[in-house]
């Protein structure tokens, strides 16, 4: 019985070491998947001009509750998401106690959808708009985790508690190294407010956008949040020339740059036969611009020749125009041909507002990629048809032998007609 005993003891003992020996390593893993998520804090402007009723009829704040409840739908699982307000608690004149005016309304962490719209839902448009001291205890909100970590700042007018510069807190909040980006959006924008918020997303690496309708609103955050869930790629600072001989070389990759108005940045880049060049190129407007502007780019040889380019438009309503191109380079019967340099040329017909500085240049981003060509590049680059030109081809004669056939069908019914 003693044996028995001091058997069962031992299994039991046995059991719980295994039991406890699975639990902690999932614990750990959970941990470690938990420090590694993406964080987004989006802070939110319910200052007393967020009552104005100039979005799609409504107010500026009914606009923001419901791009709120949508984005929070939206929200992908592995983000941990939270909700700061600014302006939302003191309605008194107090200047002091006005620019204390910030909160956390809904806690960085995992989402609970119906609690976080409960929270939205009590929002109601009261005081100040300390975007300083909001931006720094919204970065304290985020502090921790190895993962991505995004301010999204919606509001609908500049800054009231100067002199703590927002500008200077965002290039301070930079300036720690945290990883963290800022993306602003301006709703119904003037001037003063775009010049503000444009500032603290550039000192970022983020991105400004003016928005004037919900639609737009719930678009772009919903945008801002999925990216906070992208694996981060971070950019490689160059610097184009002025000349191809001049360029630097570059590899695959992600870069940025400057480019003033009207200037034209110059890039190389090495591609060996039965390889295929892919470049893409994002030229933002961070101020405000005059409208109808475009982006070239250009694949050339060293000798000036043109291979191929690409081109886009803008009206003076969008944040970033972007064009992107493809070389395919053919393969070669030689064992060790050389790769050919490929010179790519970056031009812009932005032209800016009156008073709008020029320096620095506006913000580009150029992603190259040189990848395995497709079987037959030889085919792929003809006049940009790919193997459409086989189609086109087909076309053309089809279309003459109709004319043909039409033609000696309209003969003979008139041969027909004179002779009845």
């Amino acid at each position: 019985m003693i044996r028995r005993q001091r058997l069962a003891a031992g299994v039991g003992a046995l059991l719980a070491a295994l039991t406890a020996g699975l639990a902690f390593p999932a614990g750990a893993v959970a941990d470690e998947t938990t420090a590694s998520a993406p964080k987004v804090n989006l802070v939110l402007d319910v200052s007393g001009s967020m009552r104005a009723k100039d979005i799609d009829g409504g107010t500026r704040m009914a606009a923001a509750k419901q791009a709120f409840n949508e984005v929070l739908d939206a929200t992908p699982e592995e983000v941990q998401l939270g909700i700061r307000t600014l302006g939302a608690d003191y309605p008194g004149d107090d200047r002091k106690t006005g620019c204390k005016d910030t909160a956390q309304l809904y806690p960085v962490g995992p989402l609970d959808r119906t609690e976080a719209k409960t929270a939205v839902a009590t929002l109601t448009p009261t005081g100040w708009t300390p975007i300083g001291p909001a931006l720094l205890k919204a970065a304290d909100d985020l502090d921790g985790g190895t993962g991505s970590k995004r301010i999204v700042l919606i509001s609908d007018g500049e800054d009231t508690c100067a002199p703590l510069d927002p500008c200077e807190v965002a290039r301070e909040i930079a300036a720690k190294g945290i990883g963290l980006t800022i993306d602003t959006l301006g709703l119904v924008p003037n001037v003063k407010m775009r010049q503000q918020l444009s500032c603290i997303a550039e000192a970022t690496g983020g991105t400004y956008t003016s928005v004037e309708h919900t639609d737009e609103l719930t678009d772009k955050v919903n945008q801002l949040v999925d990216r906070a869930a992208d694996p981060v790629v971070t950019p490689v600072a160059t610097q184009g020339a002025d000349s191809c001989a001049k360029a630097p070389t570059l590899k695959s990759g992600l870069y940025t740059d400057r480019e003033e108005f009207g200037q034209e940045r110059w890039y190389r880049v090495d591609v060996d036969p039965g390889r295929e060049l892919r470049a893409s190129v994002s030229v933002a407007a961070d101020r405000a611009m005059n409208p109808g502007h475009g982006v070239l780019l250009r694949a050339v040889t060293v000798h000036g020749r043109e291979i191929v380019r690409g081109e886009a438009g803008g009206n003076g309503r969008t944040d970033v125009v972007s064009t992107g191109l493809r070389y395919p380079k053919a393969e070669s019967d030689e064992d060790e041909a050389p790769a050919e340099t490929v010179c790519l040329q970056v031009t812009n017909s932005f032209s800016p507002a009156a008073g709008v500085k020029t320096t620095p240049g506006m913000p580009l981003e150029l992603t190259v990629d040189v990848v395995d060509g497709p079987s037959q590049a030889s085919d792929v680059a003809s006049f940009g048809l790919g193997r459409g030109w086989w189609l086109l081809g087909a076309l053309v004669l089809t279309g003459f032998l109709a004319g043909l056939v039409w033609g000696w069908l309209s003969r003979w019914r008139v041969a027909v007609w004179r002779t009845n």
